[in-house]
């Protein structure tokens, strides 16, 4: 687990760097999508949103949620993502719910900077946010 200070612009930054952002969202597709054909299932993004523990935890304490709830949630975000209801989500539309979903954190976490605990994850989006402003301020001003 690390910690790592950021805020609303970290993210916003993050998502506004095209190259960056899209091969962040494309290598979360790509481990998403476990049959390789290109689009999410329902049960694909299920899988990719229940190691996000959405609902286990409240404030570091567990919580029970029964099946049925946990389930309303997930079809809820599969159908939010499945734009064109076509019962997959292709790469595009996870890229463009992903990218509002990062927009509504920007906006959430606002312009006060906050200290954040962040499980080692490759695919944190936030942690990739973090790490690239970082590489940013490591790099030489040319002056």
């Amino acid at each position: 687990m690390g910690v790592v200070i950021i805020d609303g612009s970290t993210v916003r930054n993050f998502v506004n760097d095209e190259s960056h952002f899209q091969k962040s969202v494309d290598e979360t597709f790509a481990k998403l999508d476990l049959n390789n054909d290109g689009v999410l299932s329902r049960s694909e993004l299920r899988r990719g949103f229940e190691t996000l523990r959405l609902m286990e935890a409240h404030f570091g304490i567990d919580v029970v949620t029964p099946p049925e709830q946990l389930s309303q949630l997930y079809d809820a975000i599969f159908e939010k993502f499945d734009c064109d209801k076509s019962g997959t989500v292709d790469r595009e539309e996870y890229r463009s719910e992903i990218k509002k979903i990062l927009l509504a954190i920007a906006d959430g976490l606002g312009s006060s900077p906050i200290q954040m605990a962040l499980e080692d994850d490759s695919n944190s989006f936030l942690q990739k946010a973090a790490d690239l402003e970082a590489s940013k301020l490591q790099q030489p001003s040319s002056v």
